[in-house]
């Protein structure tokens, strides 16, 4: 058994405040600060988790690995603060607001010897996870992922696509093992509805993503020649479609044609993903091994999110004029 690692959260809002809480539940971890520009966040932190307050160069002198969970645009500053004190570093997604600083970081990151690890979630989800291990080998044809939500309660800067397509821009590259091809993307009410069109290496693709859709739907399907995937993201449920093959029934003397599907269920491993998502990192960190979502991921899903978002802009900026 090694050491635990000394961990540290940079950020804690409502999504720093899980990777403080899972941190102090891991058994590879050690928390031993925060760190947040908020006086009152911090300090609340910090009693609930048993731990201490720092400024962020502070912490990041006396930890091995931090999560930066603030807004986008300080991310950048930080994982360079993060690379120059040798710490590795989780960022949540979106990774940078400019794909250029990202491969630049990316890049520095590698010379250092420092690890970085994207927090697209969806990839430690125990359903996507059954789906990615017992259905690699399926001749993919078309994906469609819904992600779809009320109104929040709060601000949040980041457009629906940077906030929720993004997710599952994350996961198409993943299961086509590619970066697709933008077709076509559209958006209404005020920016909060979006849905795109993408075409791969003989499949397609399309993600709609909502903040004004009144039920909570998270679902990802996968339409191959073998059989039909429908994966629940929040039940973690996996369900498999197929065809039976074709029977021929006699009744009354007629000879009857009849077609079943069958429906399986595979077995899904129960576990939070956040919980998964940092053990993942933390072992990376200690192995120095390649994370499960690499800080090239993370441009990627940048620079794909980009291209939907300035397309949706374009077509609603298009519509003003007319």
């Amino acid at each position: 058994m090694t050491d635990p690692l000394r961990t540290g959260v940079i950020g804690v809002g409502s999504m720093g405040r899980n990777h403080a809480r899972v941190y102090q539940e891991l058994p590879n971890s050690e928390l031993v600060g925060i760190a947040d520009a908020d006086v009152s966040a911090a300090a609340a932190a910090a009693t609930e988790f048993e731990t201490a307050i720092y400024e962020s160069p502070d912490l990041l002198e006396v930890v091995d690995a931090v999560s930066v969970a603030v807004p986008t645009a300080v991310h950048a500053p930080l994982v360079r603060d993060c690379i120059d004190a040798g710490v590795d570093v989780l960022v949540e997604k979106p990774f940078v607001d400019d794909p250029t600083v990202g491969r630049e970081l990316a890049a520095d990151a590698a010379a250092a010897g420092v690890t970085i690890q994207i927090g697209h979630i969806e990839r430690f989800n125990p359903a996507v996870q059954t789906l990615l291990r017992a259905f690699q080998d399926l001749s993919v044809v078309a994906v469609t992922a819904e992600r779809l939500g009320p109104p929040v309660e709060r601000d949040i800067e980041a457009n629906v696509v940077f906030d929720l397509m993004i997710h599952d821009i994350d996961l198409l590259c993943t299961l086509l093992d590619e970066e697709p091809t933008l077709v076509s993307a559209a958006g209404a009410g005020d920016g909060e509805y979006a849905t795109a069109t993408w075409a791969g290496d003989g499949a397609v693709a399309s993600l709609t993503a909502s903040r004004l859709t009144q039920e909570r739907v998270r679902r990802l399907t996968v339409t191959a020649e073998e059989c039909r995937v429908v994966v629940d993201l929040l039940d973690q449920t996996v369900e498999v479609h197929r065809r039976s093959r074709p029977e021929y029934v006699a009744a009354d003397g007629d000879v009857r044609h009849r077609i079943e599907s069958v429906i399986e269920r595979p077995f899904v491993e129960s576990g939070e993903p956040l919980k998964e998502e940092l053990s993942a990192f933390l072992d990376a960190a200690a192995n120095g091994t390649t994370p499960t979502v690499s800080a090239e991921d993370g441009v990627r899903a940048v620079e794909l999110a980009g291209e939907v978002s300035a397309l949706v802009d374009e077509r609603a900026a298009t519509e003003v004029s007319r």
